[in-house]
């Protein structure tokens, strides 16, 4: 009996979805949303699955794809955490706005 090779294609690269990052077909959810919620929030498949309203072959496809480029992902969630920490630095509101929290003269 001869064998058959099948490949699922649920991930798609494209430079005018989330940036050109790696991505769930037919969402904007990227492989590396999927692997921050299963490594930093220790969210399950189906947990996933259910906040991100994707079938479980669609997480799982993230994941495995996380698996084989896991350096260049990481580095992805790097620069989302370096940005993100950025931001904070900031504080997005002017000192003394209803934002910051302190009142002017």
């Amino acid at each position: 009996m001869e064998s058959v090779v099948q490949s699922i294609n649920l991930i798609a690269v494209s430079s005018t979805v989330r940036n050109g990052r790696p991505c769930i077909i037919g969402t904007t959810v990227t492989v590396a949303d999927v692997v921050i919620a299963r490594v930093f929030h220790f969210q399950d498949a189906d947990g996933i699955a259910g906040w991100y309203q994707l079938t479980l072959s669609q997480v799982y496809a993230a994941l495995a794809y996380y698996y084989e480029h896991k350096p260049a992902i990481d580095e992805q969630i790097r620069q989302q955490i370096r940005r993100a920490e950025d931001l904070a630095g900031k504080r997005i509101g002017n000192e003394g706005s209803l934002l910051s929290g302190r009142e002017t003269d």
